[in-house]
This record gives C-alpha cells, sequence and structure tokens, in this order.
C-alpha cells in the first residue's frame, strides 16, 4: 500500500502546475504538466511567476516547510524548494495548491546539478535547512556547504547575496565554519551555536521544519550560520 501510494504521488507530481522534475544530468530541460519539456534557466521570474520579485531557494527543501512558510510570510518574494525526493515534495506542493500560494514552486532534481537550471546572477538568496550531514568523512564533500556547492552557488547567485545553514548537527556546522573560513568569496554574517539560547535576531528563524521540531524534542541545539557572497 505504502508503494502504491509512493508510486501515486509520482505521477501526481508531474500534473502540478508548480512542480518541475529533472533526471537527466546532460539535458537540462525540465518535465511540467505530464509530459511538456521547458527550459527555465534564466527565466524563473518571467515564465514561471510572472514577475521580476526576488528569488529565493530552499536546498535540500524536504517537505518544504520553510519555503512555504517564507512564501506565505513574503508574498512579493518568490520561492523555489528544491530535493530529489518526489514524495516529500509532493506534500509541500500540495500544501501551496491548497493554500494558493503562487509565490512558491518546486524543483526535483539532485542539486549537484542546479546550475543546469539557473542562470548566473539569478539567484538572490540561498537557505539550507537541516541537510544531510553526511557524517562519513568519506562523503564530506557531499555536504551542501563544501566548497565544490559553494562553488555551484557563486554561479547563480547575485554579488552580496545570502545563504542561510541552519542545522541541528555538529559535525555539519563545525565543517561549514571551517569552509567559510577558508572561502575567498565568502563573508561570516552571523554565526550562533544555539540560537534559541537567547532571543532570535532574525524574524525568519522562528520557522521550524518536520526535523527541527523532532531535533529540539531531543533538546538538540539549533545552529544557524549567515554568509554573505562577495565575488
Amino acid at each position: 500500500m505504502a508503494r502504491r501510494n509512493k508510486l501515486k504521488k509520482f505521477n501526481d507530481l508531474l500534473s502540478f502546475s508548480n512542480v518541475y522534475e529533472n533526471y537527466d544530468p546532460t539535458n537540462p530541460k525540465l518535465l511540467a504538466n505530464v509530459n511538456e519539456e521547458v527550459d527555465l534557466k534564466g527565466k524563473w521570474k518571467s515564465d514561471h511567476f510572472k514577475n521580476e520579485n526576488l528569488l529565493v531557494l530552499e536546498l535540500a527543501c524536504g517537505r518544504g516547510e520553510y519555503s512555504l512558510a517564507l512564501a506565505e510570510a513574503n508574498p512579493d518574494v518568490n520561492y523555489i524548494g528544491v530535493d530529489i525526493k518526489g514524495a516529500r515534495i509532493w506534500k509541500g506542493a500540495t500544501i501551496a495548491q491548497e493554500k494558493g500560494l503562487n509565490n512558491v514552486a518546486f524543483l526535483r532534481t539532485r542539486i549537484e546539478q542546479i546550475n543546469l537550471f539557473f542562470a548566473p546572477d539569478e539567484v538572490d538568496e540561498i537557505w539550507i535547512t537541516f541537510p544531510d550531514p553526511f557524517l562519513r568523512k568519506s562523503k564530506a564533500n557531499r555536504r551542501l556547504t563544501s566548497q565544490q556547492f559553494l562553488n555551484r552557488y557563486k554561479d547563480i547567485l547575485k554579488k552580496d547575496a545570502i545563504i542561510h545553514l541552519k542545522t541541528d548537527d555538529p559535525t555539519l556546522y563545525e565543517f561549514s565554519q571551517e569552509q567559510f573560513e577558508v572561502c575567498e568569496f565568502i563573508e561570516v554574517l552571523y554565526d550562533r551555536d544555539d540560537i534559541y539560547a537567547q532571543p532570535l535576531d532574525f524574524d525568519a528563524l522562528k520557522y521550524k521544519t518536520y526535523y527541527e521540531k523532532q531535533h529540539l524534542e531531543k533538546n538538540r541545539k539549533i545552529k544557524y550560520i549567515q554568509v554573505k557572497l562577495t565575488k
């Protein structure tokens, strides 16, 4: 039954007007509306959102809780949640449609391929919320704050764009501190290893994902780093 439900969700996704999918790293075309091929690179604002508002990505968005919360709070900003897990994206896309949140969309693809779908200087901001920390050292380069990913972000972000990292994992947090420190085009603006130990300094930090709620129930400290692109 669970497998059948998951397959149904996968089939539903391509009929959603707020979801795009890609699996072929050699072909930057996206699938939308069942089997329609579209090319939105450099045209997300004009062709999908139909405006010129700021464009913000949430990477490893899961069910898209952060994208949804931010989109609801900021109707004049465009949000795209990016993740490879179709069942999770189905949840976020369904809620967005039910709430009429036309300023949020979802891209189902691997984050390693993100440069295929966004043009230079197209993205204004990135949120990375509770990503897989890939705790084994052999997989450290798969962490979303590793240098290889920072180089990808640099290619699509505008100068002075902000990247946010929110995590409960000490290993990822310390790794990210090290990566940001040595990166020549990153300036650290804010760094806290326990954001709830004091009143929140940023209103956007108050939103909690499914995973954050679980971590807080286990008394884990929520860590947050904000950096600026100085390229």
